[in-house]
């Protein structure tokens, strides 16, 4: 909040009654009272920008500080997400899964304990969203376990990969349902309200419709993939389930997760190479020995927030000002890669905008943004209605300071939830290729930056497992390469192992 608004609230109320004496003292209260109330979570976080730029170092330090500090209360689970992710990037695999495990174990503590209490609900009426316990988003919980998965792949420990896929894809298959749980809830409660003529006015008035609707851009121009369903996590699967199959049932996941791939994604030279490696395996041939590239590039939405004059048909207000929040996409990023194997050039496709992902959640989840803003806007107001008439009846100072303070409050109150796993990427992209007789690979930028890569070799062969086509040896591995690149200033990090 403006120093220069809190100034002339100041000046409005307070100088013409008391006088010039009790201006400061009380700006000094006013802005004491305000000072932590009206900072979003994107106003508190200094992780993202120590990221965007590329100093992870400093964004680890600060993801882990906040991340302890937070660790008891509402916001325990997106700060343990921002550390995970921060850890990961800087290459710190063990400690990012450390970090994921304790979100993970938040948020299945909420789902147990069947979401939000009524009571942190009513007392979010009177206060706002940001309030209440985060408890992870749809696609927090699935990309935290792709993420746990390629930290164990990247630390050589498949058999722990496995579960976290397994886990992913039950996440995406549960989703739906608890979204649907989520409106049913917030329109029961909605219905039960002593407001509930004024929440229905105040949502379907014209006006305010077309704020909402001109005020959110981007969730009018993303393509959306079926609900709550990440691509990348699909494919990740299917490339795990192609390496590491124990038996016929593997390989026909792995199947599956590719031919899924295509539905989303339509006609991929890559996807099409990947089926043939399955069927190939199917039918009992050896596996060719390939690379894969995935690359991860700049940053996902945030969430800001923005006013909006809100019609409130209840207690003689007419408009009252309403927080709500607003995507905003992040466009500095390297838009693709080139990577040069044996003389031929292949160029990275996408396969998962997290963009789109996070808009659809976004459009899913608004509605009840909306109802809960307006509840929760026309208690207050009535409420501060109340107290300010309560004031009225009481001679000089008191009464003033009261007024005041319950215009402070109101206003101090009137921020949206502005949190968001804002380390997440923007797109997904890979392309994958016959490993080439000397194990090197080139990865080259649009801007002309151009990385060799040595890729590594097995030693020794191991035999199949039962169910399993050809033996395992330098001859018949897959090769990963993950590139990630946060924004077009700032360097590639780039890892490399093998899958099998």
């Amino acid at each position: 909040m403006q120093y220069w608004f809190w100034k002339r609230i100041c000046r409005r109320f307070l100088i013409p009654a008391v006088g010039g004496r009790c201006y400061s003292a009380a700006a000094v209260v006013v802005l004491a009272l305000l000072a932590t109330g009206c900072q979003t979570y994107q106003h508190k976080n200094k992780v993202v920008f120590y990221w965007r730029a590329g100093d992870l170092d400093r964004a680890a330090t600060e993801a882990e500080k906040e991340a302890d500090r937070n660790a008891g209360d509402k916001d325990a689970i997106i700060w343990r997400l921002e550390e995970g992710a921060v850890l990961r990037g800087g290459g710190r695999f063990q400690d990012s899964n450390n970090a994921f495990d304790l979100a993970q174990d938040k948020m299945d503590d909420y789902a147990r304990k069947a979401k939000v209490s009524v009571s942190r609900e009513a007392g979010a009426l009177l206060s706002n969203q940001a309030n209440l316990p985060y408890e992870g988003r749809a696609y927090d919980g699935i990309m935290l376990n792709t993420y746990e998965a390629l930290n164990y792949l990247e630390l050589g420990e498949p058999d722990r990969a496995r579960p976290e896929l397994i886990r992913a894809y039950q996440r995406q298959q549960d989703a739906v349902q608890d979204n649907q749980r989520r409106i049913e809830k917030t329109q029961k409660e909605a219905a039960e309200s002593k407001d509930k003529a004024a929440i229905d006015r105040s949502e379907q008035d014209p006006t305010f419709q077309a704020a909402i609707q001109k005020s959110i851009p981007a969730i009018n121009d993303a393509s959306a993939y079926a609900d709550y369903v990440n691509p990348f996590t699909v494919y990740l699967d299917g490339l795990f389930f192609l390496a590491d199959a124990t038996g016929s049932s593997d390989l026909e996941r792995a199947h599956k997760s590719f031919e899924r791939v295509l539905d989303f994604d339509g006609p991929n030279d890559y996807i099409h190479r990947s089926l043939a490696l399955v069927n190939d395996r199917i039918n009992g041939k050896p596996l060719s020995p390939t690379t894969f590239v995935i690359f991860e590039t700049g940053c996902a939405p945030v969430r800001d927030q923005i006013r909006i004059d809100l019609p409130v048909f209840a207690a003689n207000v007419y408009y009252v000002g309403a927080a709500f929040p607003v995507l905003r996409v992040r466009d500095n990023f390297q838009p693709s890669l080139t990577v040069v194997a044996n003389g031929v050039s292949y160029p990275t496709r996408a396969i998962a905008s997290m963009d789109s992902i996070i808009v659809c959640d976004f459009k899913n989840e608004l509605p009840a943004i909306i109802t809960k803003t307006v509840a929760s806007t026309i208690t207050k107001a009535a409420a501060s209605i109340a107290v300010d008439q309560a004031a009225n009846n009481q001679n000089g100072i008191a009464g003033l300071l009261v007024s005041v303070a319950t215009t402070a409050y109101q206003i101090s109150v009137n921020i949206a939830d502005t949190r968001t796993w804002t380390t997440l990427p923007k797109e997904f992209q890979i392309c994958c290729f016959p490993t080439p007789p000397d194990h090197k690979v080139e990865v080259c930028t649009p801007t002309g930056a151009r990385t060799v890569i040595s890729l590594s070799q097995p030693t020794g062969t191991s035999s199949p497992s039962a169910g399993q086509s050809g033996a395992f040896s330098a001859d018949n591995c897959l090769n990963v390469v993950y590139v990630k690149s946060i924004s077009v200033g700032t360097p590639l990090r780039i890892t490399e192992f093998i899958m099998k």
